[in-house]
């Protein structure tokens, strides 16, 4: 087994942010299917219009942010960016003044 492609600098996260209108029923069918989208390929929200993904690694983080691309709607702003789990570890969730610990543990996605 090859225990390289477990590091912590390897494994990724994509986070999506978006600011979609709603003001037409056309915009909020757009935004629904955009989040509808989000959901099936496996993202998680980690707030309202931010939503986040475990990757295994880069090359597979590259086809879901591919997959955002083609989810993309017509109008609004959308954000697509990575980082390390290294990275996504160092986070740190506050809810009004308290620290939230377990609120965004990942569940294991592989066994091993």
């Amino acid at each position: 087994m090859n225990f390289d492609r477990l590091n912590q600098y390897r494994i990724m996260w994509v986070i999506v942010y978006f600011d979609l209108p709603t003001e037409t029923k056309k915009d909020k069918r757009a935004y629904q299917d955009f989040r509808k989208g989000l959901q099936k390929d496996g993202f998680r929200m980690m707030q309202y219009s931010v939503y986040f993904r475990h990757c295994n690694s880069r090359e597979n983080a590259e086809v879901h942010k591919q997959r955002v691309k083609n989810l993309m709607p017509q109008k609004g702003n959308i954000i697509v960016f990575e980082i390390t789990d290294a990275q996504f570890g160092r986070m740190e969730f506050y809810q009004g003044y308290t620290r939230l610990r377990e609120q965004y543990v990942p569940e294991q996605l592989e066994l091993f």
